[in-house]
Protein backbone atom coordinates (compact mmCIF):
# COMPACT_ATOMS: atom_id res chain seq x y z
CA UNK A 1 0.00 0.00 0.00
CA UNK A 2 1.38 4.02 -0.91
CA UNK A 3 1.54 7.03 1.42
CA UNK A 4 2.17 10.41 1.15
CA UNK A 5 4.17 12.40 2.99
CA UNK A 6 3.08 15.63 3.97
CA UNK A 7 4.31 18.59 6.09
CA UNK A 8 3.13 18.69 9.43
CA UNK A 9 4.09 21.79 10.95
CA UNK A 10 7.93 21.84 11.03
CA UNK A 11 7.70 17.65 10.78
CA UNK A 12 6.49 15.49 8.14
CA UNK A 13 3.32 13.18 8.72
CA UNK A 14 2.03 9.66 6.95
CA UNK A 15 -1.45 8.77 7.42
CA UNK A 16 -2.03 5.31 8.88
CA UNK A 17 -4.65 3.49 6.33
CA UNK A 18 -7.99 2.91 9.47
CA UNK A 19 -7.52 -1.41 8.03
CA UNK A 20 -3.65 -1.46 9.30
CA UNK A 21 -4.35 0.73 12.59
CA UNK A 22 -7.18 -1.73 13.60
CA UNK A 23 -5.11 -5.00 12.56
CA UNK A 24 -1.77 -3.71 14.86
CA UNK A 25 -4.26 -2.00 17.43
CA UNK A 26 -3.51 1.85 17.17
CA UNK A 27 -6.35 3.87 17.84
CA UNK A 28 -5.90 7.71 18.32
CA UNK A 29 -3.69 9.49 20.90
CA UNK A 30 -1.51 5.69 21.04
CA UNK A 31 2.18 6.09 21.50
CA UNK A 32 4.48 4.56 18.81
CA UNK A 33 8.35 4.27 18.65
CA UNK A 34 9.83 5.46 15.59
CA UNK A 35 13.25 4.38 14.52
CA UNK A 36 15.29 3.98 11.36
CA UNK A 37 16.61 0.75 10.03
CA UNK A 38 18.56 1.22 7.24
CA UNK A 39 16.38 2.87 4.39
CA UNK A 40 13.08 1.86 5.93
CA UNK A 41 11.35 3.97 8.75
CA UNK A 42 9.71 1.40 11.17
CA UNK A 43 6.90 2.28 13.34
CA UNK A 44 5.96 -0.25 16.44
CA UNK A 45 2.94 0.28 19.04
CA UNK A 46 4.90 0.99 21.90
CA UNK A 47 5.01 -0.92 25.10
CA UNK A 48 2.44 0.04 27.82
CA UNK A 49 3.99 2.17 30.91
CA UNK A 50 2.62 1.33 33.83
CA UNK A 51 2.63 3.39 37.21
CA UNK A 52 3.21 1.65 40.59
CA UNK A 53 0.49 3.38 42.34
CA UNK A 54 -1.92 2.45 39.17
CA UNK A 55 -1.17 -1.02 39.99
CA UNK A 56 -1.88 -0.55 43.54
CA UNK A 57 -5.56 1.07 43.13
CA UNK A 58 -7.38 -1.31 45.79
CA UNK A 59 -4.89 -3.13 47.63
CA UNK A 60 -4.85 -2.87 51.14
CA UNK A 61 -2.45 -3.53 54.13
CA UNK A 62 -3.84 -7.05 54.29
CA UNK A 63 -3.60 -7.74 50.52
CA UNK A 64 0.18 -7.13 50.70
CA UNK A 65 0.96 -8.46 54.27
CA UNK A 66 -0.87 -12.29 52.13
CA UNK A 67 1.17 -11.42 49.01
CA UNK A 68 4.85 -12.45 50.88
CA UNK A 69 5.10 -14.92 53.12
CA UNK A 70 8.83 -14.28 54.84
CA UNK A 71 8.45 -16.71 57.38
CA UNK A 72 7.97 -15.95 61.38
CA UNK A 73 9.12 -12.67 62.83
CA UNK A 74 13.00 -13.09 64.33
CA UNK A 75 15.02 -10.94 66.26
CA UNK A 76 14.66 -6.87 66.15
CA UNK A 77 12.02 -7.31 63.43
CA UNK A 78 9.26 -9.14 65.94
CA UNK A 79 6.66 -7.00 67.00
CA UNK A 80 5.03 -7.59 70.81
Amino acid sequence: MLGQVARWGNSLGIRIPKDIACQVGLTEGARVEIEAAGTQVVISVARPRYRLADLLVGMTQEDMRDAFDWGPDAGREAVE
